[in-house]
């Protein structure tokens, strides 16, 4: 099969696309005929090996060959013991322990896919799980008449969150670059700030800030938080994640907020509720591009380069 591989971590030069064995599925595992792959932070960070977490299971060369993890296609083969899919049902889910998305099968335990609804298609499917995740744990930290804000609010998981915090009556502010001001307005933000021009943590005050980039000290959050508020960071260098676990803990203490990290839980069930918005059309799916399998590169250096309103999608085959 073909499949876009890397054997070393580095840019998108390391890329190439070469033929590997189809992978077999072992107990409790599906095989995918992979139709749609969407671009995470996830894959970009397992190209360079950045964040230090991302080399976990390949401290000197990466552990998986293949990157892509949101996939949507088809049920080729079935393991031992799956009971939950048959040969020819339409999946899609979140592939983050094994990846293999860029290519043209990939293997995923069961317990992270789902039935794939008729009302979407395999590129707007494979758009959902792991941004989904995100941002539907992310809002569900707030409440109605809250002022949020998201830093980093013009990519996949920002996308969903502006929507479902704004659905659900909250005062939502967006933070990214000029260029997408505008579309986080039209998803429905309340306000927008350019991060090049004006510093968001000296905004607000905000009742919850969840932060997509993670790049500012934990007094800079604090600053942009009411008394009683939440900072959340999802990602972000081993350093932040530390600094929030640590001294996050302390300056929340002292001034009477928190401050913290976002631990995702994955899986349908955790994507299921915006799964619903999607199909309902509460909420919209932006695609903000396609690539075929052999520029998969090309798709990894745009989303990025932070260029990407909403998501990236590689398609590895016609719908």
């Amino acid at each position: 099969m073909r499949a876009v591989v890397y054997d070393r971590y580095g840019t998108v030069d390391e890329l190439r696309v070469a033929d590997i064995p189809v992978p077999t599925p072992g107990p409790g595992q599906v095989l995918i005929e992979v139709v749609a792959t969407s671009v995470n932070l996830s894959d970009w960070e397992g190209l360079h090996g950045s964040p230090a977490y991302a080399r976990i299971g390949g401290l000197w060369r990466p552990a998986r060959r293949v990157l892509g993890s949101d996939i949507a296609g088809r049920v080729a083969a079935v393991g031992d013991g799956v009971d939950r899919f048959r040969v020819g049902d339409e999946v899609f889910g979140d592939n983050l322990e094994r990846m293999g998305g860029f290519a043209e099968y990939a293997v995923a335990p069961q317990a992270v896919l789902a039935p794939k609804p008729a009302e979407l298609t395999f590129a707007e499917a494979a758009t959902l799980p792991q941004a989904g995740a995100i941002a539907v744990q992310a809002v569900a930290r707030g409440d109605a008449g809250m002022p949020m804000l998201i830093n980093g609010a013009g990519g996949g998981s920002g996308m969903f969150a502006i929507q479902l915090a704004a659905r659900a009556g909250m005062h939502v502010t967006g933070v990214d670059n000029a260029g997408k001001l505008a579309f986080m307005r039209e998803l429905g933000a309340d306000a927008v700030i350019d991060y090049r021009a004006e510093d968001f943590t000296r905004t607000g005050p905000y009742d919850l800030v969840v932060d997509l980039v993670a790049r500012r000290s934990m007094f800079a959050y604090r600053r942009a938080l009411a008394r009683g508020g939440r900072f959340l960071m999802v990602g972000g260098t081993v350093r932040a994640l530390l600094r929030a676990l640590t001294v996050g803990t302390v300056v929340g203490a002292v001034s009477g907020t928190r401050l913290g990290v976002l631990a995702v839980r994955q899986g349908p069930a955790h994507f299921g509720p915006l799964v619903e918005a999607c199909v309902a059309g509460d909420v919209q799916i932006r695609i903000d591009s396609t690539f075929p399998l052999e520029q998969t590169a090309a798709a990894l250096e745009h989303h990025g380069e932070g260029r990407a309103l909403g998501k990236v999608v590689v398609a590895v085959r016609d719908e």
